[in-house]
This record gives structure tokens, C-alpha cells and sequence, in this order.
């Protein structure tokens, strides 16, 4: 493996880089047990990748088992409990560990526990992912889609729901896909 091709090809460097203060204002809720700070997205990366920081309340549940086609996803967990599926069984994770799902990889994941908690989510490349969170939180809020629309608004995206998952005959995996 080798570098990438530049993509800055100036001789002196420049004064471009973001601070975020971690007191900033978060920018999503979705529904009372989740808070989303898009700490770098995609279109911010120039594409390259997007970080978000995503906080959970005790037993709030997250997506079923599903994949992405175009990106992959990286879970860290910063604090508390957070239950991750890697496509073949349920982990607990706590502070430190890290999970990497590449493109094509089955994963889920929830914060089962009785504490809160508190992981990074980094997808590569950086995708848009912001509206997909978006309309969770207005699913969260009651908003209700038709089968057609939530199917649409997964493909566009890239969310793959995979209804046969280990870990959504278990019964673990809560469903937030149609």
C-alpha cells in the first residue's frame, strides 16, 4: 500500500483547518434517547469522511442488522456500554474498544445497558449521512413514512436492512426499518 495521489499542491501549507468546542450545541436529537454531533461530515472532508459523535441514553435501541454498499463504518467507543453486532453475534463494547465494518458488513448496534453511553461513528469515504439521521429523528418524532418512502430514503442512503440476520431472530436487534 502506498500514499494517495496529493491533493493540496501548494508549497507553503495553508490555514484551513475546523476547531469545534466540545461545549457546541449538539446538532440532532432523535427521539428523547439519542444526541448527534456531526463533528466532521463529508462535504466538510471534501468527501473523505464523515465523524460523528453519537450519544445514547440507557436502553435506547439503534438500527437492525442492515450493510452499506458505498462506505464503510467504524464504531470507538468512548464511554458506557454500547451492544454492537458484527454480523455473526452480539459484543458488548465498552471504552476502547473499536469495531471496523467494511463495506458489505452486516452490523447493528444499541446501548442495551442501564447507563448512558457514548461512541464515535466514522464513515469512509464521507457520505451525507446527516439526512438519513435526520429523518430518524423525525420518524422518532412521529412522522410516519409509508413503506415506499422509508424503502427510498434507505436505498438513497445506502441503508441495506437484512431481515434474516442472526441477530434479528434473536430478538436483539430492535427494528427501526419499516
Amino acid at each position: 500500500m502506498s500514499y494517495p495521489d496529493p491533493h493540496y499542491l501548494g508549497d507553503k501549507g495553508e490555514i484551513s483547518a475546523r476547531f469545534r468546542p466540545a461545549g457546541q450545541k449538539p446538532e440532532l436529537m432523535i427521539g428523547s434517547g439519542t444526541v448527534v454531533r456531526y463533528l466532521a461530515i463529508g462535504a466538510s472532508t471534501h468527501g473523505q469522511f464523515g465523524l460523528y459523535l453519537w450519544e445514547s441514553r440507557p436502553h435506547t435501541p439503534g438500527p437492525s442488522a442492515h450493510f452499506h454498499r458505498t462506505m464503510s463504518e467504524s464504531f470507538f467507543i468512548l464511554s458506557g456500554t454500547v451492544r454492537l453486532f458484527n454480523g455473526e453475534r452480539w459484543l458488548d463494547a465498552t471504552a476502547g474498544d473499536f469495531l471496523y465494518v467494511p463495506e458489505g458488513g452486516v452490523h447493528a448496534f444499541g446501548n442495551e445497558s442501564g447507563e448512558p453511553a457514548s461512541m464515535l461513528l466514522l464513515f469512509a469515504p464521507g457520505a451525507p449521512r446527516e439526512a438519513y439521521f435526520e429523518a430518524l429523528a423525525e420518524k422518532a418524532a412521529g412522522r410516519q413514512f409509508s413503506d415506499e418512502e422509508w424503502r427510498d430514503l434507505c436505498r438513497r442512503h445506502d441503508n441495506c436492512f437484512v431481515e434474516d440476520a442472526p441477530g434479528n431472530r434473536q430478538g436483539t436487534a430492535r427494528r427501526r426499518d419499516p
